[in-house]
């Protein structure tokens, strides 16, 4: 191996990425006026008014300016062009937001009773229902029946005799209720992700509680992608059965992840490659290399290559159909299409513009897609490999081919985590270690597994092919999973919990930009911007360690159904519950995790009743149990024998109600006297509604972690 001049390759991206001649990219002047109009609407959704005259006057000012030809008119044209454009990104986002439609459920008054809806999405196998979302049509309140509209989840019970299908007209009795809030400290926000979708309920339903009365899809395209997805999905089954294997196929190339097992995501997710589980622009981009290896000879004649770009049009959208138009899979079509138009009809495209023209068609489509954490990696994971990838990759140059070629994976792997890990770590709290050792690995069995995957959907029709085909997409499957899972075995191969707030977030992209940028020019302003952006990341990560170091807590979850308590000290925590949850339990990882994260709790020791840890004092019997944190006294209520008085002689500081043990305040009469009194959900909500209204009727020191959100003693 021989090193190249390295500073020449960051010159070259330097010059491409911060001295950019922007005249030669107008999508990305385009693309970045629409974001700014969509984050202003997040911000300011009220702002209607101003909006409109804000949007008169820039557009007669951008009409005034095509009267003059002089250079400031010029400038002056091309600003409130994208200010117009802004205003767009505003109004766009406004006529997509779901709830300013009037009929929409959340602004209903009266109670509903039943309601009419079609199923608009396919049905995911959840253990025990099938998750899916309805698009509501009439809703019978107390008058009568009236239009309505919304979108709503629905988690529908597995007794029932046939698996929901997309466009099923249903009649559903009962009432959706609003989807909660995140009632965790550092929870993830499922509320306002899906509020995002544009939707802002959920329902469980019994197989009684609905009935099929029509067949009537929103979209007939849309019902011919899920047929399709439906017959992919029988074919794999066919060829691999229902395993590992099959699970991570169907969620490669179907985007359906509801058959993997959470140790195997686990595993994925360690070895820094999660991206292989969904469909995604790298499987789009693999695709359209094999079609046009396979597909370039018919671009040797006059007007082959018309033919050409229409069969790869037609392939590459019926890969998008296959999917159920999945939005990694509608960005990466989105791109290559526009490259592949633009080739066809002579003209020069330049990726970063290409790029971002896929990027503002997606934001006109759907402008909520910007606040996700998959547009948001796929897109900086792109412009890093567009503008840097060449450049990382020759500054060293290697004199066997597969050295060079393992070199270029890497650089590959490199340039990508370099710009995703800290939204990864935003995002995630947690950073794989060895994802250089795992991608080039990965990337060609992953690029090997679909290309076999697309073969046996041609070909799994032929005897003995198909059958020899599948066996090697199983085998290769099989072989990319031992990688996976040999990855996570390495010792350290995830680092976490990691934490980043949003400003912290700011400042670490301030030290990798301006760091590229001294890197690249040797002028000394760019390396003190840098220093100091990090000595003030190293200063805020500092005080936040400092002060976790110091931290004593008691923290009552809100845990569905169950009690949930964590007694934190500094970076360790004694998570005490009934049932015997572990790290990948979905009680842990959907509710809890998050909460540890943000303490930067690392330690976990799971405990139940009868298997404390001997360092906390704890005494239990049937009715009640204590123990002693921090020199607090906890008392957790699980029931109250009318037999058997028993009182406890001195004041509790924190008193925990459990399984519906208090039915009305006087059953605690002569027993217990605390200074705080908390509900965990694993009493039932209508009892504890009643029992906290009466609680501030008499003044009585009440918190339910149910309407509340957990509690936290900070000792």
């Amino acid at each position: 191996m021989r090193h190249s001049a390295l500073q020449d390759g960051f010159t070259t991206f330097f010059i491409s990425c911060l001295m950019l001649r922007w005249n030669a990219f107008p999508f990305v002047r385009y693309v970045l006026a629409l974001m700014g109009g969509i984050l202003a609407y997040l911000q300011f959704p009220q702002s209607g008014h101003f909006v409109v005259l804000y949007l008169f006057v820039v557009t007669n000012v951008f009409l005034i300016s095509f009267l003059w030809k002089r250079k400031p008119f010029a400038i002056i044209k091309g600003v409130s062009g994208l200010l117009i454009l802004s205003g767009m990104g505003w109004l766009v986002t406004a006529l997509h937001t779901a709830a300013n439609a009037p009929t929409n459920l959340i602004h209903l008054q009266q109670p509903v009773r039943a309601y009419r809806a079609v199923v608009s999405s396919q049905a995911e196998n959840r253990a025990k229902t099938f998750r899916l979302e309805l698009e509501v049509k009439t809703v019978l309140t107390d008058s009568a029946w009236q239009p309505a509209s919304g979108r709503l989840i629905v988690y529908l019970d597995k007794t029932v005799p046939k698996k929901p299908r997309y466009g099923d007209l249903w009649l559903v009795r009962g009432a959706p209720r609003t989807i909660d809030p995140p009632l965790n400290p550092g929870e993830f926000n499922y509320k306002r992700h899906l509020a995002n979708r544009g939707i802002y309920h959920q329902q469980y339903l019994r197989s009684t509680d609905r009935v099929v009365v029509g067949y009537h899809p929103e979209n007939r395209l849309t019902a011919l992608a899920y047929g399709v997805n439906d017959w992919a999905d029988s074919v794999f089954t066919g060829h691999l059965g229902r395993g590992p294997e099959f699970a991570i196929v169907k969620a490669m190339i179907l985007g359906v992840r509801d058959g993997i097992d959470t140790d195997l995501q686990q595993a994925y997710s360690a070895a820094g490659a999660v991206h292989v589980l969904s469909v995604s622009g790298l499987h789009v981009g693999v695709l359209f290399a094999a079609l046009s290896f396979a597909l370039a000879f018919l671009k040797r004649n006059r007007h082959g290559k018309f033919l050409f770009a229409v069969l790869m049009l037609g392939l590459l959208w019926f890969y998008a159909l296959m999917t159920g138009f999945s939005a990694p899979v509608l960005r990466s079509a989105f791109m290559f299409s526009l490259l592949l138009i633009g080739q066809t009809i002579g003209r020069a495209n330049n990726p970063l513009n290409t790029l971002a023209a896929s990027a503002f068609l997606i934001l006109l489509i759907d402008p909520y897609a910007l606040m996700t954490a998959g547009f948001q990696l796929s897109y900086l994971a792109v412009c890093g490999l567009i503008l840097w990838h060449r450049s990382l990759y020759q500054s060293y140059t290697f004199r066997y081919r597969w050295s060079d070629w393992l070199w270029q994976l890497t650089a590959v792997a490199l340039v990508a985590q370099l710009l995703t890990f800290p939204l990864g770590v935003f995002y995630f709290h947690q950073f794989p270690t060895y994802f250089w050792l795992a991608n080039p690995v990965v990337i060609p069995l992953s690029s090997l597994v679909l290309i076999l995957a697309m073969g046996v959907l041609v070909v799994g029709w032929i005897p003995y092919v198909g059958f020899g085909v599948g066996k090697l997409l199983f085998g290769s499957m099989w072989l990319l999973n031992q990688a996976i899972l040999w990855t996570e075995k390495l010792p350290f191969s995830m680092v976490k919990p990691l934490m980043l707030t949003a400003w912290e977030l700011l400042v670490l992209y301030g030290v990798i930009l301006f760091g590229i940028a001294w890197l690249v020019s040797r002028e000394g302003r760019y390396g003190r911007v840098m220093v100091v952006s990090m000595l003030l990341l190293t200063a805020s990560v500092g005080w936040t360690t400092l002060h976790r170091k110091k931290q004593r807590l008691l923290i009552v979850h809100f845990v569905p159904h169950t009690s949930a308590i964590s007694l934190v000290e500094g970076g360790s925590a004694v998570f005490l519950t009934r049932e015997a949850f572990n790290d990948t339990s979905r009680e842990v990882t959907f509710y809890v995790r998050n909460t540890w994260d943000s303490l930067g709790v690392s330690r976990i020791t799971y405990a139940q009743p009868d298997r404390m840890p001997r360092r906390i004092p704890f005494f239990q019997n049937p009715a009640v149990a204590l123990l002693s944190w921090q020199g607090k006294s906890v008392v957790i209520v699980n029931r109250i024998p009318k037999r058997e008085p028993w009182r406890l002689p001195a004041v509790v500081d924190v008193a925990i109600v459990s399984r519906n043990a208090v039915q009305s305040w006087s059953d605690l009469k002569g027993r217990l006297a605390a200074r705080r009194i908390i509900f965990d959900d694993s009493n039932k909500t209508p009892l504890t509604d009643r029992l906290l209204a009466e609680a501030r009727q008499r003044g009585i020191p009440c918190h339910s972690v149910r309407q509340q959100g957990a509690f936290v003693l900070n000792f």
